[in-house]
């Protein structure tokens, strides 16, 4: 078993400002209250407050000028997709927007495979496949199921496909434990993502993309089962 994480004073303090921010309590374009006022408030000292904020900075929520102070940053004007697992463990609204994009982003890199795998990544397919119905529990069934989509986007040929697809699943990192119900029955799991490849290693593209939508559109049933 492994030991859970403790959480320091900076972890809660950071998580109280985050959940400040995302709720509009500060809203975007804000200024938070001088770094003393905050302290005070938070009942930490201004070291703690700093390292908090350092975090923030990093996560894209806020910017700190010096002499001016700091400013809450419009995250859905400036921010990039490697905020989605912060804004998923924030909300579990986002996920159904994750979904939307996976489904019409998987239906076109299964499409764009079929028409551009060589025939190393299209026997690399049926072999990452075989490894999903071999998997020994739901969680390994997930996991050699994510790497088969990561094949897909290289198969496509375009690196932007395989970033998108790492942005993706790094955003159901909070709530995987959730979305394993797809992933129960191993054999289950592969015969229903077979088709996809199947398409792909045919050269199928019509096909490839039709399976990934029936495919894509089942497993998200399933996951949002989980989560409700």
């Amino acid at each position: 078993m492994e030991a859970l994480p403790r959480e320091t004073i900076v972890d809660v303090l950071e998580s109280r400002l985050r959940e400040d921010i995302l709720t509009g309590r500060h809203p975007a374009g804000s200024y938070l209250p001088p770094e003393r006022t905050l302290a005070d408030g938070y009942g930490v000292t201004r070291t703690t407050l700093k390292h908090a904020f350092g975090r923030l900075m990093q996560a894209g929520l806020v910017e700190t000028r010096h002499g001016v102070g700091t400013r809450v940053r419009d995250y859905l004007r400036l921010g990039g997709a490697d905020l989605l697992p912060m804004l998923v463990r924030h909300s579990p609204d986002w996920i159904g927007e994750v979904f939307e994009v996976r489904r019409s982003i998987g239906a076109l890199i299964a499409e764009r495979a079929a028409a551009r795998a060589t025939v190393g990544q299209r026997a690399e397919l049926r072999t990452l496949l075989a490894a999903v119905g071999d998997a020994a529990d739901a969680d390994a069934v997930q996991l050699a199921d994510i790497e088969v989509h990561r094949a897909l986007a290289r198969a496509t040929g375009n690196r932007v496909y395989v970033l998108l697809t790492n942005t993706l699943f790094n955003a159901y990192l909070p709530v995987r434990a959730a979305l394993r119900g797809p992933f129960t029955d191993a054999h289950v799991a592969r015969a229903r993502l077979d088709p996809v490849v199947e398409a792909v290693a045919a050269g199928d593209e019509a096909g490839a993309r039709r399976a990934a939508e029936q495919y894509l559109t089942a497993t998200e049933r399933i996951m949002l089962e989980g989560l409700a």
